[in-house]
């Protein structure tokens, strides 16, 4: 059995939201995406579709992730799964509040992220690495394990990202890499075998003319990177 797993963090988000949804941790943040984020999904679209068809889509429920990779659901009409357990991990009393009032209010938390050490462990209330670990990667174990051959796509948070691939890598203690917007991370999957292959891959945002098939192109001369027929201005 070979499989790709494709592990996509959401795009970037409206931060002067304050939406929050009832998840089984608790009340979390769950801001939509922002304009420069709706971007980045079209262009993460416009990736996937070049690519041979997912055999699952599963995501995270919250609407960051859900409008993320919406506008590849709807130009497939493809499938995606919510999965509680590929939630972002839950800060307690921080949920909602911005980072650099957490920054400025508690200095070990800023010390901390000036010496890059892990802070889940410091959120009042919250999820500690540990915990995120143990929910996480049963759930993409799942994912993986409901195929026999293709492309695993999850659509999820950078805590998530985090948590699975420190468990690939044999990390004991928390790992936390930021991977950007609509980031793909690729682990190749050979029977109980968990192999690394990409990290943090962005092309699709820094070249995204790669991406564009000439299906794509509009009689204007310009392309959609959906792969719909732009009509001429």
């Amino acid at each position: 059995m070979t499989v790709r797993l494709l592990l996509i963090r959401h795009g970037r988000v409206d931060f002067e939201t304050r939406h929050f949804l009832r998840s089984p941790r608790g009340r979390q943040w769950d801001p939509p995406l922002g304009e420069e984020g709706r971007e980045q999904a079209i262009r993460l679209t416009a990736r996937l579709r070049l690519m041979d068809p997912p055999a699952t889509i599963l995501a995270s429920p919250f609407r960051r992730c859900l409008e993320t990779i919406e506008p590849f659901r709807e130009g497939t009409g493809l499938p995606v799964r919510q999965v509680d357990d590929l939630g972002e991990v839950y800060i307690g009393l921080w949920e909602g509040v911005p980072f650099e009032e957490i920054l400025t209010k508690d200095e070990e938390v800023a010390r901390r992220f000036r010496d890059q050490e892990p802070m889940f462990g410091l959120a009042p209330q919250g999820e500690t690495g540990a915990e995120l670990r143990a929910r996480v990667v049963p759930a993409v174990e799942d994912a993986v394990d409901s195929v026999k051959e293709g492309t695993v796509v999850i659509v999820t948070h950078a805590g998530v990202i985090n948590a699975y691939l420190a468990h690939v890598m044999g990390i004991p203690h928390d790992l936390f890499f930021m991977p950007e917007n609509t980031a793909i991370n690729t682990v190749r999957v050979e029977g109980r075998r968990r192999e690394m292959r990409f990290l943090n891959d962005i092309r699709h945002l820094t070249d995204p003319a790669i991406f564009v098939s000439p299906a794509g192109i509009g009689s204007s001369g310009r392309s959609d990177p959906v792969g719909r027929t732009t009509p001429g201005s």
